[in-house]
């Protein structure tokens, strides 16, 4: 009966459109298509369009790739033949999501943008503040806020460069270095001897400082390189707080460590190339997860590699396929490292003529240590509509973590989770918005569990939300 519900709630994940929800709407992006500008480099800005990303509005034009797409990437879209260069490439900004993983061109963006001479400046904040409850004999409840708060800064290099500067900030630290009760999540430390186990760490202070430089070889292909410390190698889909289909859940996602944990690996560079609507690129960084301490900046060898291949094929898809060797991943386990791999298919379109949308994610990641070869996916979904947001998350993890004396290795289980919420928005100002919403999660266990956690237990949150944009 529980697989049954399992399989239930996960395809009805898929059917979130019907349900309601958003406090991402940009009635911007909806606006009926101006005709195209004369093609020069100075021509005026374009009419805003869907799937078009209003923070980043450079100073350069040029002809979109995916002019040629339709929907689903047939018919021409005439509202999508120009839009300022993105910075890594002559694609469409709105591609562009955490480090230099892309997303659906029809991905919406919010943030205060703000020209200044040669360049562009953007700024962006969420901070949540959260009542968390897990029940059970591993349960526990606690208060915490979570968040980013983001900017970046850009400008064009000689003929056909692009310079982009970029900083993310998290609150994470101010809830302790226990992070929050979270069942069936773990990883990485409080007090450097024993991993967390059904707590979620926190981020530390300093989420993402990078800088990137692209360099547009022909119509539609560029080089680019990227720089982080911290920052995120070319491994896995974009981190869950910048998927659409997971940033208005506060909750973190079990599967963090199979598919994009290394989002703040604090050291790393990558190189890539973009052919039109195809990226490989190539990674050396810092493997190792960040200590307890989360107010510093670490350094360590850039001993870890990662090769990742994306494709967005229409202008709501967008797949990557991905490798990594980490060398000593663990704090704890320092002569132990770690291959993973991962796939993802990203789907996002609009919904309704209102400013609508709905954004779902397919992922798989496995980590081979080793001693265990451990899968882990995901299928999550979120939809908005005016001022609701509804979303969703079926989760299966294979964990050795659960029962592990202060480390990892001990046995592998089959592990499950269920959430779904919702979240109310009202504007208080045209670039501030405060939500109130609220999740409710049920976590399976095998038999082999079940005296531990006391049966399958359940979690739920009450959030407030506060958006900057």
């Amino acid at each position: 009966m529980k697989s049954l519900l399992f399989a239930a709630c996960a395809l009805a994940a898929l059917a979130v459109p019907g349900a309601a929800a958003a406090q991402h709407q940009d009635h911007s992006q909806h606006a009926p298509p101006a005709p195209p500008p004369p093609p020069l480099a100075a021509a005026p800005r374009p009419a805003p369009e869907l799937g078009e990303d209003h923070s980043h509005h450079g100073p350069q034009i040029v002809e979109d790739p995916h002019g040629g797409h339709g929907e689903e990437g047939g018919d021409a879209d005439p509202s999508a033949t120009r839009t300022p260069l993105a910075a890594l490439g002559p694609y469409p900004m709105s591609r562009e999501a955490s480090g230099t993983a892309w997303q659906p061109d029809r991905s919406l963006h919010s943030g205060l943008h703000l020209p200044r001479g040669d360049w562009t400046l953007m700024a962006h904040a969420l901070v949540n503040g959260v009542y968390d409850w897990q029940q059970g004999p591993r349960g526990d409840e606690m208060g915490f806020v979570s968040g980013m708060v983001m900017a970046s800064a850009r400008t064009t290099v000689g003929d056909g460069g692009m310079l982009q500067l970029r900083a993310m900030l998290s609150p994470d630290p101010l809830m302790g270095a226990r992070g929050y009760p979270l069942h069936l999540a773990a990883g990485e430390t409080a007090d450097g001897a024993s991993i967390l186990v059904d707590r979620q760490h926190p981020h530390d202070l300093f989420m993402e400082l990078s800088a990137s430089y692209s360099l547009r070889i022909g119509g539609k292909s560029s080089l680019f390189v990227y720089g982080g410390l911290p920052g995120a190698p070319a491994f896995g889909p974009p981190a869950f707080m910048h998927r659409m289909s997971a940033m208005d859940s506060p909750e973190a996602p079990i599967t963090h460590h199979w598919l994009d944990s290394t989002h703040i690996a604090f050291g790393v560079i990558t190189a890539g190339l973009v052919v039109g609507d195809v990226k490989i690129e190539a990674s050396r960084f810092n493997g190792r997860e960040p200590n307890q301490h989360r107010w510093d900046i670490e350094t360590g060898p850039l001993d870890s590699t990662a090769v990742r291949i994306s494709l967005n094929p229409a202008r709501s898809l967008s797949l990557q396929a991905s490798w990594a060797r980490l060398i000593a991943p663990e704090q704890l386990e320092p002569d132990e490292n770690e291959t993973r791999w991962s796939a993802s298919a990203l789907y996002t379109r609009p919904l309704g003529d209102n400013g609508g949308w709905w954004s779902s994610t397919l992922a798989w990641g496995r980590r081979d240590t080793g001693h265990d070869s451990l899968d882990a996916f995901t299928l999550e979904s979120a939809a908005g509509i005016g001022g609701w947001t509804l979303f969703a998350r079926a989760e299966r993890i294979e964990t050795n973590e659960l029962l592990s004396a202060g480390g990892h290795h001990g046995p592998v289980f089959e592990v499950a989770k269920l959430s779904a919420g919702l979240i109310r928005d009202v504007r208080l100002g045209e670039h501030v918005r405060l939500g109130a919403g609220g999740l409710y999660a049920l976590n399976f266990v095998p038999a082999g569990l079940e005296t531990s956690y006391g049966g399958d237990p359940e979690g739920a949150m009450l959030f407030l939300r506060l958006r900057i944009d």
